[in-house]
Parts: structure tokens; sequence; C-alpha cells
């Protein structure tokens, strides 16, 4: 979804908690911009459409406002809201279940664990994950837990393959997290499943993973980025990153990436589930390389307190 809609979502859903009360001043559109990483065009084309909402009051030359009688006017922009709102783990394949389902509002960058809080929160129907219990079971445990309450589920969406991204030919040799020591890495932030995943590697490896030194990156495909524009020497991500950008793969890993969700939320999510099952979407996922689409859409209730009840 369009990082507009976004902020807009975000604003509105402050205003119904109180965090924003009428008459409050925002701050400027610049400030705005750079607490949510984005243009202030982008911010100010989300506070114009609050305002046709009557949610904000927008002055030339002066900050906005929220509006007298803003509490009702953000629930009524969130209630017109429709769709299955997904948050979390950065995926490249996500973009083709978009564009097939417009149902689908993907909002991801917080990585696994800020997506599994943001659901709990209610401010999202689903979280994108990929984290490995120390059970050795995928992403289950996490949500049977946090979302205990909320008669949790668990949404497969595909297996995909991790690895090391590296220059063409991979002039250095790398075939292992612990060829990486003295290398400037690519590094995913604290919070993601893929940080997670390389931190566990470097320790296996005997390295100290606090001592990789690298620019942190949002997504798989800046990890790319980074690595064909040669500001690192290695990173690590999906396969489909990679072949982007015709740089070479060390394979690693294979892992689940799932959405955990509560039970209600299912029917937002049948548009996805439905679009899961279309062999045309799978055949294009499995072709951008390293994804595994065989069980792709089967929905797993989880018990809440006890093991995990999905088969296998």
């Amino acid at each position: 979804m369009s990082r507009y809609r976004e902020i807009c979502l975000d604003l509105a859903e402050r205003v119904v908690s109180g965090d924003l009360e009428p008459g409050t001043e925002l701050p400027g559109v610049r400030e705005l911009a750079r607490s949510w990483g984005t243009t202030a065009t982008t911010v100010s084309r989300a506070q114009r459409e609050l305002a046709d909402a009557g949610v904000l009051v927008l002055h030339e030359r002066r900050r906005a406002q929220v509006a007298p009688g803003a509490a009702l006017a953000a629930r009524e922009f969130l209630a017109g809201r429709v769709g299955f709102r997904l948050v979390g783990s950065d995926d490249p394949a996500l973009d083709l279940v978009a564009r097939g389902v417009p149902e689908l509002e993907v909002l991801t960058g917080r990585g696994s664990f800020g997506g599994l809080s943001e659901v709990r929160r209610g401010r999202a129907d689903g979280a994108a994950l990929h984290l490995l219990h120390r059970t050795g079971i995928y992403n289950a445990p996490f949500v049977q837990r946090l979302l205990r309450n909320q008669a949790p589920h668990l949404l497969h969406l595909w297996r995909r393959e991790q690895g090391l991204i590296v220059p063409p030919a991979n002039p250095d040799g790398v075939r292992s997290v612990g060829d990486l020591t003295g290398r400037r890495v690519a590094l995913r932030r604290f919070g993601t499943g893929t940080r997670v995943l390389f931190d566990r590697l470097a320790i296996a490896a005997g390295m100290d993973p606090d001592g990789v030194r690298g620019p942190e990156v949002e997504t798989h495909l800046e990890v790319a980025l980074a690595v064909a524009t040669g500001t690192v020497d290695a990173g690590l991500g999906v396969r489909s990153a990679a072949a982007d950008l015709g740089l070479d793969f060390v394979p690693l890993t294979w892992e689940s990436y799932d959405v955990g969700l509560p039970g209600s939320a299912l029917g937002a999510a049948a548009p996805v589930i439905t679009a899961l099952s279309s062999s045309a979407l799978r055949a294009a996922i499995t072709a951008l390389g390293g994804y595994d689409t065989a069980d792709s859409g089967r929905l797993d209730e989880l018990d809440a307190m006890g093991e995990p009840t999905i088969p296998g």
C-alpha cells in the first residue's frame, strides 16, 4: 500500500485513541516526513486526505490541526477501510500477491516482531513473519503466545531460501557467515527475522554479531543493491533479490514465511487465501527463484496455550 495511506491510518488511529485531541497542532510536514522516513510530499498528500475526511484542518502557512469532532470523523474514515492489512516482514514475492488482490494492503517494513506487535494492538490484520523458535518450529509458537486471547491462526505463504548475496563470481570466495569476518556486511535492523537469522548463524560460526560492521538496510532488495554498488561485500537475503540484480547467491537455509492473524481477521483474509490457491500466482512466485509454494494458502488454527496444532 502507498506510504501516504499508511500515514493516514496511523494518524486516524491516534485521533480515535485520544492520543491526538481536537485542536492539537501537528509537527511540521518536514519533521513528520523525517519521523516516518518518507517525503514531505507524501505527508502533505496524507494530510489532505484526512482534511477531506474531516479529521484535520489545514491552514495556509500554518501547521495542520486536529479538527473539532475529529474522533467521529476518524472512526468513519477507518470504518471505510476495506481489505486485509498485512504488516511485518519484507518479501519480494508479496508484490505479486498484492497485484492480484486489491483488498490486500501491504505495510511491511516493521519486521517480524514489530508486525506481531501491531496485530496484537489491533492496528493490523496479519503479520508476515519468519521466526525460528528454540523448539525448532517456525512462527507458530510466537503467534500462539502473542495472540493467545484472539483465536490465533497461521496462514502459510511459502517457503523461501535465505543465503548470502555476494558480487558476481563471488570474488572473495564466501561460503558461510564465518567467512565475513573483517568484511563490510549489509545488515537488517533489529526486530527483523533476517537479522535474527544472521545473528544466530554468526554465533554458530563463532563470531560476535555485534562486531560485524556495515550499514543497516530496510529490505532484501536494499541488501542486494548495497552489494551491487560495492557499498558492502555481502549481505543476508533471499535468493530472488540476488537474481533481480544478477548477483551470486550462497544458499544457507530454507525457512517458512507465514502470516500470523487472529480469528477476527479470517474474513478479511479470504481473498488472499483464494489467490494463493491460484496455480498462475504460484508459478509466478516460483519463477522469482528460491520459493516453494507447495503449501501456499494452508490455514492452521493454533492452540492458544499449548503446543502448535499445525500438521507435520
